[in-house]
């Protein structure tokens, strides 16, 4: 529930950042993840174990594109629709995994499949249908967060495995923001809000997703987190 929470605060700060302050996407990116792997390296001190071997590079950039492209296409969409097209399209990429993987969903579980309809809805053409360039490049942040969440399953120190990946994300963020540098535009608030993201909704909150996965099935982990788009646009409703 907690990491359901931070999910849905990203959506909100990130919302907030690049449609009320001057600060740009690719600046947005590159605040949070430094941001987040500085809060979770110092809970590692804190903690006595400050690994830097723990995550992986293939996690790593899964962050790097679901970060990436998730600033991106909050330009021009609203905070639930950008949360319905995330989470739709990882509730479908790790459907898919868990099926390949031999899982099966019984009972329940079958319901939230009915969840997918809406993500259907939401894109077919018409007047609330979502710019089509701004959907796709959530859709593809999607499939990189279930990708992402995937490989959380086989950690087996979820701080240390997040802290790990966040620090080799930086150095690809860094590489990617190069032919953006003369776009680069910040302001107090903006930062603000990608600090907020970066430390709280995305390096404490990826940590404890990485500890909950590890007990949930694909298909599971996959219908939880269709709870997000409620949240965040609840959330979009009273704040933004």
């Amino acid at each position: 529930a907690v990491a359901m929470l931070a999910f849905a605060a990203n959506s909100v700060l990130c919302r907030l950042a690049l449609r009320h302050t001057e600060i740009d996407p690719t600046s947005f990116t590159l605040i949070r993840l430094l941001s987040g792997a500085i809060v979770l390296w110092g809970l590692l001190v804190i903690k006595g174990t400050p690994r830097t071997s723990s995550g992986t590079w293939l996690g790593a950039f899964s962050l790097f594109v679901y970060a990436f492209a998730f600033s991106y296409a909050y330009v021009n969409l609203e905070t639930g629709t950008g949360a319905l097209l995330l989470f739709g399209a990882v509730q479908l990429t790790m459907f898919l995994y868990g099926y390949y993987k031999g899982e099966r969903m019984q009972g329940l579980s079958l319901v939230g499949l009915l969840a997918l309809g809406g993500l259907v809805a939401l894109l077919l053409p018409g007047a609330s249908a979502p710019p089509l360039a701004s959907a796709g490049i959530m859709l593809l942040s999607g499939i990189a967060w279930a990708g992402y969440s995937l490989i959380g399953k086989q950690s087996n120190d979820p701080l240390a495995a997040t802290a790990g990946n966040f620090l080799r994300a930086i150095p690809i963020m860094l590489l990617a923001s190069i032919p953006f540098i003369d776009k680069f535009s910040v302001d107090a608030y903006g930062v603000l809000c990608a600090i907020a993201s970066g430390t709280i909704a995305s390096g404490v909150g990826y940590a404890i997703w990485y500890a909950a996965i590890r007990s949930l099935s694909s298909f599971r982990a996959a219908t939880v987190q269709l709870s997000v788009p409620v949240l965040a646009s609840i959330a979009g409703i009273l704040i933004l």
